[in-house]
């Protein structure tokens, strides 16, 4: 299809959101959750896992029980959309399963809820099976809360740029950009030899990541005081929040959502799109959904930074423990038989989840994929969001205030005002049990 605006139409084009936590709700049932189920069998390990990956595990399992004799696992395959409530619903209920598939978002808030099993001394002790340095660091990162380990890293995922290279070529340049400066100069040259209507890069508005990228890259941690206060005035976060929102007021990035994108394979393809900030499942979406013809026309590339090559952030699923469960050693060795790196590599070519461990990518299904040699490069350098319980709540509040100033409905000193705001009123519970925790009363062991 060619020329013409970007198609649009309500319709939800990327996968849905893998559950915002219920931050207040979980702070409620700390105070009613049951005594743990006890089990006469104890040769049967309950096994979570979620959408895709929970129908893909089946086979893992039954490799598993061949390994070890007796052993019977149960997966359970859970839609993404009902993940987060039946695990609190079970957390009440004392009902968790041995072994469950997180969200690494997520582990914050479980293990606040104290329903993680620490790893720390397992995973020293089996250290040959699962060496902490074959993991990537800000992924390993996003599995531990205050100095302790509480999953292992399965499966991975970033964001990186999608982009074309006939347009790149057309506008006169040879290489992706490197630095905010390029990523600019670019976009503008793209846009000159787009299709009338036509914009240069996708960010869509209801996507929290490239606002809060942008504000990381420029040395933001979002919260400060021990995560209890927000800090997007702070000149750090400004820095790259003006950034994303100039993309929209010079009309190189639309100023729409996803659910307003009728198929961003079309635009992509027609040229209304030259560049789009997304993660891994997109290469094999790219390479179904592209005519032939543009198969050679497309490329990733890490992100570009303020000054550098810029970070991205640490996504995907960890394997995690649940205190309650009364079979820990054979958990365990689960864990440790999802960690190896050739099963994980297995489980790419089953799926297209990127592997956790780096040795993992020396497979040539992984190895020989130009287009995920920007994801290599780029998952040295992640970083997690902050782990807090109330994360995901607060990373959508950047989407929000990111939405308002891209479409003129406020100013930048007015969205990032709000958004402090909002923050700490999502904090205010968070700020209250740490001056509890940390008040001499209770140090000293004395009644306030």
């Amino acid at each position: 299809m060619a020329g013409g605006a970007l198609l649009i139409h309500p319709a939800l084009f990327r996968r849905p959101q893998r559950g915002v936590g219920i931050v207040a709700s979980a702070a409620l049932l700390v105070l009613c959750a049951g005594c743990g189920r006890a089990s006469g069998d104890n040769t049967e390990l309950r096994v979570w896992a979620f959408g895709a990956e929970g129908e893909a595990l089946a086979p893992i399992a039954r490799e598993f029980e061949q390994a070890n004799p007796g052993v019977h696992v149960r997966v359970q395959a859970i839609p993404w959309t009902a993940a987060h409530e039946k695990l609190l619903t079970a957390y009440v209920g004392g009902a968790l399963p041995d072994v469950a598939q997180l969200g690494n978002t997520w582990i914050p808030e479980f293990a606040a809820l104290n329903a993680l099993e620490p790893l720390d001394v397992l995973a020293a002790r089996d250290s040959t099976l699962v060496p902490r340095a074959d993991y990537f660091p800000g992924v390993l990162a996003t599995n531990v809360v205050d100095s302790v380990l509480y999953g292992m890293p399965w499966y991975v995922d970033t964001r990186v740029m999608f982009y074309r290279t006939d347009l790149l070529r057309a506008a006169g340049l040879t290489s992706p950009p490197t630095t905010w400066a390029e990523l600019r100069d670019v976009l503008v040259r793209m846009k000159k030899v787009q299709p009338p209507g036509a914009f240069p890069v996708l960010m869509p508005l209801n996507e929290w990541t490239q606002p809060v990228i942008f504000g990381m890259q420029s040395g933001s941690t979002l919260l400060a005081d021990c995560g209890t206060r927000g800090v997007f005035r702070d000149p750090a976060f400004r820095r790259g929040f003006e950034f994303y929102v100039s993309l929209f007021r010079d009309s190189l990035a639309p100023a729409l959502a996803n659910t307003q994108i009728s198929s961003v394979y079309q635009d992509f393809a027609a040229g209304r799109i030259a560049m789009y900030i997304t993660g891994p499942w997109n290469v094999g979406e790219f390479k179904k959904r592209l005519p032939a013809a543009l198969q050679n026309a497309w490329m990733t590339a890490p992100l570009p930074g303020p000054d550098s090559a810029g970070i991205s952030l640490a996504g995907g699923s960890s394997i995690v423990i649940m205190k309650q469960s009364a079979r820990k050693p054979v958990a365990w060795r689960f864990v440790t038989f999802m960690s190896n790196p050739a099963r994980q590599a297995r489980f790419y070519e089953q799926t297209g989840d990127l592997p956790a461990r780096r040795s993992a990518w020396a497979a040539p299904a992984l190895a020989n994929d130009p287009y995920l040699v920007a994801f290599r490069t780029q998952l040295g350098r992640v970083v997690p969001t902050p782990p807090v319980p109330e994360s995901e709540l607060i990373v959508q509040l950047v989407a929000q205030a990111g939405e308002r100033a891209a479409r003129g409905r406020q100013t930048i000193d007015e969205a990032l005002a709000s958004l402090d705001a909002q923050v700490d009123a999502v904090l205010e519970k968070r700020r209250w049990l740490m001056a509890q925790r940390l008040s001499p009363a209770r140090v000293s062991g004395k009644q306030q």
